[in-house]
């Protein structure tokens, strides 16, 4: 709910009221993401909707959009600590490719962290690290920060 929400109104419903404001969401029909499993049991999440449902990416100087053109978003990943760099991260926007696709998306768009130097605390890479971004296929096309690519792929019909 952090990218759907107004900070005020995140920090007012964490816990308890969050979760069931994304409960309302995916009770609604919409689905505010997709989730990998292995085996049977869930292994990794990612986010994926247009941009904009995702406020506060059109406040962000560093994320604002690159044009005017219509892209959906992947803002976060969850990935059990199990299965961390076994590929789960690209298979998760693989997934989230064909589920933008489907309903009429034409550019995914995703804005990883990259670390300045070395590697990243687990808690810190939620946004995706570039080279997992790099495996699915999505180019770089803006940086207005040194740890904050903007990448891009489009979406083929």
């Amino acid at each position: 709910m952090w990218w759907r929400l107004e900070k005020k109104a995140f920090d007012a419903g964490k816990g308890a009221r969050n979760r069931r404001a994304m409960k309302r969401i995916v009770e609604s029909g919409e689905a505010p993401g997709l989730l990998a499993y292995a085996g049977g049991a869930p292994v990794g999440w990612c986010a994926v909707a247009p941009r904009d449902r995702y406020p506060r990416l059109a406040r962000s100087r560093v994320l604002a959009p690159v044009d005017d053109r219509p892209v959906w978003s992947v803002v976060c990943f969850f990935v059990a600590k199990p299965w961390r760099r076994r590929g789960v991260t690209v298979a998760l926007l693989e997934a989230a490719l064909k589920f933008a696709r489907r309903r009429g998306a034409r550019i995914l768009e995703g804005y990883p962290v990259a670390p300045r130097a070395g590697e990243i605390p687990d808690a810190f890479a939620y946004p995706g690290l570039p080279s997992a971004f790099e495996q699915a296929g999505f180019l770089e096309v803006a940086r207005r920060s040194e740890t904050r690519p903007i990448v891009r792929r489009q979406i083929r019909r």
